[in-house]
């Protein structure tokens, strides 16, 4: 059984019908011409589990580490058996559907996956914008008349959102994603998502995406339509129970401990620099660059960060 370290990952990509060609390039990755509506950064899900690039370790998936190291890999506070969370890229050339996920109390009614996510918007392009949350006094009969007469912008919360802001979206809350948005999103380990209404988009063929009408109906939660905007604490831009995201600006080495509770995935946002750690040879490193994700294992111990240029690092934890 190999000795964990941090481990570094292959993006695997979703070339979806809205979506554009900025995470390549502004990533600097080297691939084809092409859609690339999003990028799976660290994942198990079965639609796209993603591959470790670096060290002995490169080729295999978490999911296959996770049997025989399950709480070296991610920590005693994750109860469940997999990887607990789906991290990704979204590049939004046009509006995302209007949509919906289930929740933690709803996804068995549907035989879906519970998905609460929240998004940090990367992108500097503006005006760009969001719609999350029925706007107040909307119940399902002006839900049912927006859907019968396609007027969804008028009963959506509209909400402009600008790079380093972030909101989050808990199972239930309608959402759309504006044109524009270049997002990291976390979210809980789900591919479950109920469209509603496509904006009347068709494909290259001619057809129209499926809807998800009956299911949406069962999960929306229409109580619970606040404001979704993250008010940031500190570090700690969003906390939720189920991930906590905080975010550093480096601008000299810092050391970042493990205990054993919870793993550190880590989105190097801007700037580079190198990830430090120790193994059983002595004082290691790898370069770190714009656009890498990172999976701290939760072995107890600590690794540091020494930047070159100021450095911005997004650090995901589980509560």
């Amino acid at each position: 059984m190999e000795k964990l370290y941090p481990l570094r990952f292959v993006p695997v990509y979703k070339d979806y019908i809205w979506g554009g060609s900025r995470i390549p390039q502004i990533f600097h990755r080297n691939m084809p011409a092409g859609t690339y509506a999003e990028s799976w950064e660290i994942s198990t899900h079965p639609d796209g589990a993603t591959k470790i690039a670096n060290g002995p370790l490169a080729g295999k998936t978490l999911t296959d580490l996770l049997p025989a190291q399950k709480n070296e890999l991610l920590g005693t506070n994750v109860k469940s058996d997999d990887f607990p969370l789906l991290i990704k890229l979204i590049d939004a050339r046009e509006n995302l559907s209007v949509q919906v996920h289930p929740n933690d109390a709803t996804a068995a009614a549907v035989n879906g996956q519970a998905k609460s996510e929240m998004w940090y918007f990367l992108g500097d392009a503006e005006p760009a914008y969001i719609y999350c949350g029925l706007k107040s006094g909307i119940g399902k009969t002006e839900f049912m008349r927006a859907l019968e007469n396609k007027t969804f912008a008028d009963i959506l919360q509209k909400i402009p959102v600008k790079q380093g802001g972030a909101v989050y979206v808990p199972g239930g809350r309608v959402h759309a994603i504006g044109e524009g948005c270049l997002i990291l999103e976390i979210q809980q380990n789900s591919n479950t998502t109920y469209r509603v209404y496509d904006w009347d988009r068709v494909d290259a063929a001619g057809k129209s995406r499926e809807l998800h009408i009956n299911q949406a109906l069962q999960v929306i939660d229409w109580e619970h339509n606040g404001n979704p905007v993250c008010t940031p604490d500190g570090t700690t831009v969003c906390a939720s129970p189920y991930f906590r995201l905080a975010q550093f600006k480096l601008n000299e080495q810092t050391a970042f401990p493990v205990t054993g509770a919870t793993f550190h995935a880590l989105f190097i946002a801007a700037g580079g620099g190198k990830i430090c750690w120790n193994t059983a040879a002595g004082r290691v490193s790898e370069e770190l660059l714009p656009g890498q994700s990172w999976l701290i294992p939760a072995v107890p111990g600590e690794y540091s960060i020494a930047p070159e240029t100021e450095i911005m690092v997004l650090q995901v934890t589980v509560p």
